[in-house]
């Protein structure tokens, strides 16, 4: 009996793109231009039936598949190619990765195609809109320290107000609780005289 020949088996892949790389797309338009990658193996040789998955990023600049999938498998034909078409690209522009793994067996290799969003007048024109309106915030301040600053005075002269009254209280009960607040009773003499003098015939 003859034994079947088998397959070596593939120790090494080797994925590059072909076509596609740094891309610009419409913001929101639908992919026109496919990407393609190839896979070979450690001699060179194209590799068939290699999985090549395409991931691309949950948020910022990016797309989507059919479905809103962020994931799509593709399988390499006999040039051992693997073509990604028919992306749903989002409005967020920017630049971005798509995530592409190929394995074979045993085998992998991975890459990361940089892809970009282009930025649309109106999206460039967002920016300068809101630098101008941030000085706005700063000129508030003043006034509201200003505000706070005559309150606190009026707080202050309220509690003046309420000292005086009660050391006058007290003056007026006892001359010696007059004669004990030294610092303070200037005041409360000035207050007591022209009652004094009101009070001659």
């Amino acid at each position: 009996m003859f034994a079947l020949p088998v397959a070596a088996q593939i120790a090494i892949l080797q994925i590059r793109v072909v076509e596609g790389e740094g891309a610009v797309h419409l913001p929101g338009s639908r992919s026109a231009r496919a990407l393609t990658v190839e896979v070979t193996d450690e001699t060179g040789r194209p590799v068939e039936s290699a999985a090549v998955s395409f991931l691309l990023p949950e948020e910022g600049p990016g797309g989507a598949f059919a479905g809103g999938l962020h994931t799509d498998v593709a399988v390499t034909d006999a040039a051992g190619r693997a073509i990604l078409h028919g992306l749903q690209w989002n409005r967020t522009a920017g630049r971005f990765g798509i995530r592409i793994v190929a394995s074979r067996e045993q085998a992998r290799a991975g890459m990361v195609s940089f892809q970009y969003i282009a930025e649309t007048p109106a999206t460039a024109a967002r920016a300068p809109a809101a630098s101008s309106a941030a000085p706005l915030a700063p000129a508030s301040a003043p006034t509201a320290r200003s505000k706070v600053k005559w309150v606190v005075m009026a707080a202050l002269a309220a509690g003046g107000a309420v000292a005086a009254g009660l050391l006058a209280g007290k003056s007026s009960a006892s001359n010696t609780a007059v004669a004990l607040s030294a610092p303070v009773a200037a005041p409360v003499l000035a207050i007591g005289n022209p009652t004094v003098a009101v009070g001659k015939p």
